[in-house]
């Protein structure tokens, strides 16, 4: 999945790890990270009435450029075992002033689960596009 945003490298990564921000686009929810390799990330919230705290480890990171997590959805219905987990990576690439969003998420346990992911994952892009522009 890739996007356009028309603003700075500096400025798209902020909104990927500032958790006031993301907030702000990512359906309410709250991250939590030191941005380190090998430390957790979690994402927390409520989702249809349901809290919910998502986890994963942060496994390459390389700050304004690209960032990559291990993640682990309660709403999956899988246990929280590793073979469970789904990875995703977000690239960055500035050009013109302009930044070029790639996210991937790959280790799906299902067709359906694939695509719900990806309809939200389109949602989450597109509010962080029209955030971030706005600003």
């Amino acid at each position: 999945m890739n996007i356009r945003i028309q603003a700075p490298r500096e400025m798209v990564w902020k909104a990927l790890t500032d958790p006031e921000i993301v907030k702000q686009y990512f359906f309410g929810t709250e991250v939590h990270s030191d941005w380190q390799v090998s430390s957790p990330i979690t994402f927390q919230g409520e989702w249809e009435g349901n809290r919910f705290r998502d986890k994963g480890t942060i496994l390459e990171i390389d700050p304004g450029h690209s960032l990559k997590y291990s993640y682990w959805s309660a709403f999956s219905g899988l246990e929280d075992r590793e073979e469970n987990y789904s990875l995703v990576s977000y690239r960055l690439e500035e050009e013109n002033g302009r930044t070029n969003l790639s996210l991937t998420q790959a280790g799906f346990s299902s067709r359906e689960a694939m695509k719900h992911s990806q309809g939200g994952w389109e949602a989450v892009l597109s509010g962080l596009k029209e955030l971030v522009e706005n600003k």
